[in-house]
């Protein structure tokens, strides 16, 4: 710019030009942003997220097919009442632009930071949409006023799979149609399932249709598929077991002569093995019916590592072990 025209023009008038012409700059970064984020399939960039416990994993890579990179914190016989996460943890919960979880305190100790994550990105519980009248009574321990355990229930894992395919076609725009497919594809398979496991179970003997397990995570699958549960502890493991619960039990499963019993593969076996014990002192034997899944599923990369073969190798192995 030379002397002269610097004369000729205000100095309030150059001020206010190179205002313009920053805010121009920086609205055009940020529409050039919010345009990426909104095109990330479109542009070949995966949505990443990640979820807390293995079903929910499985549920979000089901949905998201090609379309979504899907990170898992907690893994297979990871108890997620006690887990506490680690740096690795968090650099998946940065990184992540969108997180799922469960909603009703199952991961308790993880309830805070993703809370305050929440203020910043989608940090969205897949239990969002189960109707209240579906949810079950919580407990003191848990600070939830409902049973966090809802996948027992294949029904309402069909609604959290509706959540994760409505929360991905919001953030995803571009390839709504692909993440409705896959949904149905595996709402399809969790109807068979839902099915399959009412079938089973009601194979069972009513007398002998009583599931006693480590702690009291199967309430959603008492109600849904009609068998007695019952479990040592209660809704959360944080605390043991006591010898008041072991005794309790013990008595219960003398009086009522059952004979099975079933521990879970992220509990330790300790408190259960007491109360076997105890019933032996009493002339009753009682019997380990198998391994359950309960807030955790099987090794990655095998059926079990799946919710439905987690559900099967449940439901299969209470009914071998009742009939």
């Amino acid at each position: 710019m030379n002397k002269q025209f610097k004369a000729a023009v205000p100095r309030w008038a150059l001020i206010a030009g190179t205002l313009f012409l920053i805010l121009v700059a920086a609205s055009a970064c940020t529409n050039g942003k919010k345009a990426e984020q909104g095109a990330a399939g479109e542009a070949g960039q995966k949505i990443k997220a990640t979820a807390t416990i293995g079903m929910i994993y499985d549920i979000v890579g089901k949905v998201g097919g090609n379309h979504v990179e899907v990170t898992g914190i907690m893994r297979s016989g990871v108890d997620p009442h006690l887990y506490k996460a680690s740096q690795g943890d968090m650099r998946k919960l940065d990184q992540a632009d969108i997180i799922f979880y469960n909603g009703l305190h199952l991961e308790g100790k993880m309830q805070d930071i993703l809370e305050k994550i929440g203020k910043q990105k989608p940090v969205v519980p897949v239990s969002k949409n189960i109707a209240q009248d579906q949810l079950r009574s919580g407990s003191p321990e848990m600070g939830s006023e409902h049973d966090p355990h809802i996948w027992f229930n294949v029904q309402n894992w069909m609604s959290a799979v509706e959540t994760v395919r409505d929360e991905l076609s919001t953030l995803d725009a571009a390839h709504v149609e692909d993440y409705k497919a896959n949904a149905e594809a595996y709402l399809a398979e969790l109807r068979k399932l839902d099915d399959y496991t009412r079938e089973q179970i009601s194979s069972i003997p009513e007398a002998q249709r009583v599931l006693v397990t480590a702690h009291d995570a199967f309430g959603y699958f008492g109600d849904a598929y009609d068998i007695q549960v019952k479990g040592l502890q209660g809704m959360s493991t944080e605390s043991e077991a006591g010898s008041q619960d072991v005794t309790k039990l013990r008595d219960y499963l003398v009086e009522h002569k059952i004979k099975a019993i079933f521990v879970e593969s992220s509990v330790p076996r300790k408190a259960i093995d007491a109360v076997i014990q105890g019933a032996a002192q009493q002339d009753h034997t009682i019997k380990v019916g198998g391994e359950l899944y309960s807030d955790a599923m099987g090794e990655e990369g095998t059926e079990d590592g799946t919710y439905i073969g987690m559900v099967k190798h449940n439901v299969n192995t209470i009914v071998k072990a009742l009939n």
